[in-house]
C-alpha cells in the first residue's frame, strides 16, 4: 500500500491524470482528454493530448496504470485504453489526503491590461473588459451544463461540487467585469468634468512616485 513516504514526487499533471482513472473506468487517451476538458478545465486547467499520453506512459512506468489493445466499434485501428491499478488508487489516495495543498496562482490577463489602462485609449480599455465579461458568461454557462450532466451518475458528485463552485466562480468573475466597467465609465466622466481636487494636472505629469 503507497503511503506518505512510497507516494513518488510526480507533477500535478499525473495525479490528476490519474485521478481521472480513480473513478474505475478503463479510458482511451481520448476518453481522458474529453473529461478533463469537461472537468479539470473549468477550475485547473486540461491538458494536451501530448501531455496526458506522457503522463500516462509516466503513471504505467510508476505501476500506477495499466493498459491494453481493445477492438473499436467502428474503425479499422485497435483503441488503448487504460485503466487504474490497485496501486495506483492507494497512491492518488495518499496524494489526496497528504500532499501540501498549493494556493492559487492569479494570473489575471484583462486585469494586467487594466494595470497598464493609463497606457490605452478608453474604448480599448472597455473592449477588453467587455470581451472578459463575455468570456466569464460563456465559461459560467458550460459549467453549468457539465454540472447538470454529471448529476446523472452519483460516482461525480463531488465532480460536480467542483463544477457547481466553477459556475460561481465564473459568475463572479462576470459581476467583476460589469462592476470595471461602470468604474471606468466613472472615471471617464471625472476625467472629462476635471476632478475637483485638483489632482488631474499632477497625475498627467506623472505626478510623485507611489511605490517609493
Amino acid at each position: 500500500m503507497a503511503d506518505e513516504e512510497t507516494v513518488p514526487a510526480l507533477p500535478a499533471t499525473s495525479w490528476a491524470v490519474l485521478g481521472l482513472l480513480s473513478f474505475g473506468w478503463e479510458l482511451s487517451g481520448y476518453d481522458l482528454k474529453k473529461w478533463s476538458d469537461r472537468s479539470l478545465g473549468l477550475f485547473y486547467w486540461s491538458p494536451s493530448f501530448s501531455q496526458i499520453y506522457s503522463e500516462l506512459k509516466r503513471l504505467e512506468k510508476a505501476g500506477y496504470a495499466g493498459s491494453r489493445l481493445v477492438a473499436p466499434e467502428a474503425g479499422p485501428r485497435d483503441k488503448r485504453v487504460y485503466r487504474i491499478t490497485d496501486e495506483g488508487l492507494s497512491a492518488v489516495k495518499a496524494w489526496a489526503r497528504t500532499a501540501p495543498l498549493d494556493p492559487p496562482v492569479l494570473k489575471h490577463g484583462p486585469m494586467l491590461r487594466l494595470w497598464l489602462g493609463h497606457l490605452l485609449e478608453p474604448e480599448r480599455m472597455r473592449e477588453v473588459l467587455a470581451a472578459h465579461r463575455d468570456h466569464a458568461e460563456t465559461m459560467r454557462l458550460r459549467a453549468e451544463a457539465d454540472a447538470a450532466d454529471a448529476s446523472a451518475d452519483e460516482a461525480w458528485a463531488y465532480p460536480r461540487l467542483t463544477l457547481t463552485w466553477a459556475e460561481r466562480y465564473y459568475a463572479a468573475e462576470r459581476d467583476l467585469a460589469d462592476a470595471m466597467l461602470a468604474d471606468v465609465e466613472r472615471m471617464g466622466r471625472e476625467a472629462a468634468g476635471g476632478d475637483a481636487t485638483g489632482r488631474d494636472a499632477t497625475a498627467e505629469s506623472g505626478g510623485e512616485n507611489p511605490w517609493r
